[in-house]
């Protein structure tokens, strides 16, 4: 018997264009004698569709579409595709109008539908909002020739109930083992898994557990692509019942694995395993690329702006955004003030010649003369400060913006996670754009990532559009090694403001992924009083994530849908 991995890049909403992908993948499963194509979680709407789900017109047309692509499937082979279904006891019960499903299709028609049994409501997810659970185990038989193969469907959560493993039971039940217990000869879970880094050796550690706990291979297939904030990395992974995996597609990019699951030994049969990518920054970079690709593509953008300040992030951004868009789409804009060191302008020129990205320069002194002019009344017996520092983050945003607006370019913001936490940013200024691509990227990974970047273009060659024949460095050498610095007034440097980005970074790595206490970050050896002032800062600037462009996630705690802090409110978290 042969099973098609279809690990599938849709974008939510495009019923029909997803649907020519599932049916083109599936024509070529057939022809490598595929008898079952296996899609990922909601793959006809793209996950995560999110109101969409409350539009009773976006479920009729994904029944319509559902029904043409079963009649439209090549002979001889039956697919699974995730499908939101309607349920139709949900009035009369009191329950939510959808379920979460896997159709089955063959044979011209919609053969069987299976449903998700459990919903994660926790980060970024938020499935009881729309979807009933299903209430009994999924199971089905596949047919071909004189061969039949009993297959188990779990959906994405399903598999990740396994107490043995977490140490802790998060449901009541556990799909895995009731499908297991119904005499199934393989398990298939069809995922849309959100990327953060080094989640997929937890998957693979995870899987391997069930496979030996019930003793039976399992298949896991992954949505791959990027819709709004959230990246999927694909990487499914066969693992046959010794807890080995036999198959491992790529990350990052979609593609389709045939396999053989064969008798008398009842297993998955060897076949293509994907190296894992060798290093967290190898995940980062490659999920932060594909995350910027697929947001500028699914939105209609075919350039970037970029502001280059010759500082680390915004070289980070553009290096970025060269590698996803290519190098003759990306603009990146000087804007030297007064207080612009000449370092600041050769090193931003230096890193768009290394890239082979266009630039344009626009000086702001006239227009910080022009504000001081407007203002001179109005803040006479004033002693300047930050209002003016703001002024010229402002000046420099809206510039921006207006070469977006004029020329239909995407604009891309550069601040980084810790100056998202701690609000070291302006509003409508630098946090101006369409899209925050490293906000879940902590300043000392941005120095990580950078060094990176540079071995890389030494030694593997693993960066694609934005490396030449011959280039030694990406990020020139003193943006790496000059002090940060906003440049809004003279000798400024960013430990004016903020503590060290070492310590910075992991009293806010505490405080927001491990949700630490005062006292225990304290305790860990950090100041007492550095700790309650970030914490205060990190509180304060609340306001302003709120009004933050996108934050692609990939972290486990990201700046976006999974993090839902009040703005007004009279809890400290030094408590």
């Amino acid at each position: 018997m042969k099973l098609a991995i279809a690990q599938l890049n849709p974008t939510v909403g495009d019923l029909k264009g997803n649907a020519q992908k599932i049916l083109a993948t599936a024509k070529a499963a057939a022809a490598q004698g595929a008898n079952l194509l296996l899609t990922p979680e909601l793959s006809l709407c793209g996950y995560p569709p999110r109101d969409l789900l409350l539009r009773p017109g976006f479920i009729q047309q994904i029944q319509t579409t559902l029904e043409q692509l079963a009649q439209d499937l090549p002979p001889g082979i039956e697919a699974l595709v995730g499908a939101a279904q309607p349920n139709v006891n949900a009035a009369k019960k009191g329950q939510k109008p959808l379920y979460n499903s896997m159709a089955l299709l063959g044979h011209g028609k919609v053969k069987a539908i299976f449903h998700k049994r459990l919903l994660p409501t926790y980060d970024v997810f938020d499935e009881d909002r729309y979807f009933e659970s299903g209430t009994t185990p999924n199971h089905f038989h596949l047919e071909a020739g004189d061969q039949v193969l009993h297959i188990g469907v779990t959906i994405c959560e399903d598999l990740w109930n396994e107490d043995d493993f977490w140490g802790e039971r998060t449901y009541e039940v556990n799909p895995t083992a009731e499908v297991v217990a119904a005499g199934v000869d393989l398990v298939v879970n069809l995922s849309a898994s959100p990327f953060t880094v080094g989640k997929q050796a937890l998957r693979e550690k995870m899987i391997a557990h069930a496979v030996q706990q019930h003793d039976c291979p399992i298949i896991y297939v992954n949505q791959v692509g990027s819709n709004d904030d959230l990246i999927f990395d694909g990487c499914s992974v066969a693992i046959n019942r010794q807890g080995q995996v036999v198959n491992r597609a790529p990350g990052f990019v979609p593609s389709l694995h045939v396999l053989d699951y064969g008798a008398p030994q009842q297993d998955l049969s060897p076949g293509t395993i994907t190296p894992l990518l060798d290093s967290p920054e190898a995940e980062m970079w490659s999920a932060l690329v594909l995350g910027v690709k697929d947001y500028s593509q699914k939105c209609g953008f075919s350039k970037a702006v970029i502001g280059l300040s010759g500082g680390i992030d915004s070289a980070l951004v553009a290096a970025i955004a060269a590698a996803a868009l290519g190098p003759d789409q990306v603009l990146g804009v000087l804007m030297p003030s007064p207080y612009s060191s000449d370092h600041s302008i050769s090193d931003a020129e230096k890193l768009a010649h290394n890239l082979g990205i266009h630039t344009q320069t626009l000086p702001i002194g006239n227009l910080m003369a022009g504000f001081d002019h407007t203002f001179a009344t109005l803040f006479a017996d004033t002693a300047p400060g930050v209002t003016e520092e703001n002024l010229q983050s402002r000046i420099r945003g809206n510039l921006l913006m207006a070469i977006a607006n004029k020329f239909g370019h995407l604009l891309l913001s550069t601040g980084n996670k810790s100056e998202m936490a701690v609000g070291y940013c302006t509003l409508y200024g630098d946090m101006n754009g369409g899209l925050a691509v490293i906000a879940d990227v902590p300043k000392t990974k941005v120095y990580g990532l950078c060094q990176w970047l540079n071995q890389s273009v030494q030694t593997n060659g693993a960066l694609g559009a934005i490396e030449s024949q011959g280039k030694t460095e990406i990020i020139p050498n003193n943006i790496l090694t000059k002090p940060p610095s906003a440049e809004l007034r003279p000798d400024q440097v960013d430990q004016d403001s903020l503590p060290p980005y070492d310590i910075l970074d992991d009293i806010l790595e505490r405080l927001i992924q491990q949700h630490q206490s005062a006292a225990d970050i304290v305790a860990a050896g950090h100041p007492e009083a550095v700790v309650n002032r970030v914490i205060r800062l990190l509180t304060r600037a609340e306001f302003k994530r709120r009004q933050a462009p996108p934050v692609l996630k990939v972290t486990d705690r990201a700046f976006g849908l999974g993090w839902r802090m009040p703005i007004a409110s009279r809890w400290s978290l030094t408590n």
